[in-house]
């Protein structure tokens, strides 16, 4: 009986630890696949996201999908913020895809990776409203190949 009633004890307690460590991580993403695995230099990619949380702070990553036969370690971007204001932050960002230690730096498969990097290295706390996040490339190689998609995640930090 007592053995029983242990191993409900538990149980219960795992059930407890189980569903205490599953937050659901609100997080916005959006992509732009390129079909032919190359992105134009003019292509300006627009992203939107709603902020409603002000009291959350929250993480913006550049995610990008690219074959091994990527040219190069690092990727340049010029990445606009638009603010529900109408304000812009214009940011020229050089993003390390790889290096000489470890290779390619994200998750791959076969011949492709993957990669979440993020944009600043503090959480930002978003005013209420719309944002939209316009992304290009500022490479010299135009198109830029063995691109497969590129996009911007907006996730909000956990306490």
């Amino acid at each position: 009986m007592q053995r029983s009633s242990l191993s409900i004890s538990l149980a219960l307690f795992m059930l407890i630890l189980i569903m205490a460590g599953c937050q659901t991580k609100q997080l916005y993403e959006q992509n732009t696949i390129y079909p032919t695995h190359n992105w134009a230099s003019k292509q300006a990619n627009k992203y939107q996201f709603e902020i409603t949380d002000t009291s959350a702070a929250y993480k913006v990553y550049f995610v990008i999908r690219h074959h091994n036969a990527y040219n190069y370690k690092n990727i340049w971007l010029q990445l606009n913020t638009i603010a529900p204001d109408k304000s812009v932050t214009k940011q020229s960002l050089n993003l390390n895809l790889a290096d000489d230690e470890k290779g390619w730096l994200g998750t791959g498969m076969d011949d492709i990776f993957d990669q979440r990097i993020p944009i600043g290295a503090e959480p930002i706390h978003f005013s209420k409203g719309l944002y939209t996040f316009v992304l290009e490339h500022t490479m010299r190689e135009d198109p830029l190949e063995n691109i497969l998609s590129t996009g911007i995640r907006v996730e909000k930090v956990l306490p």
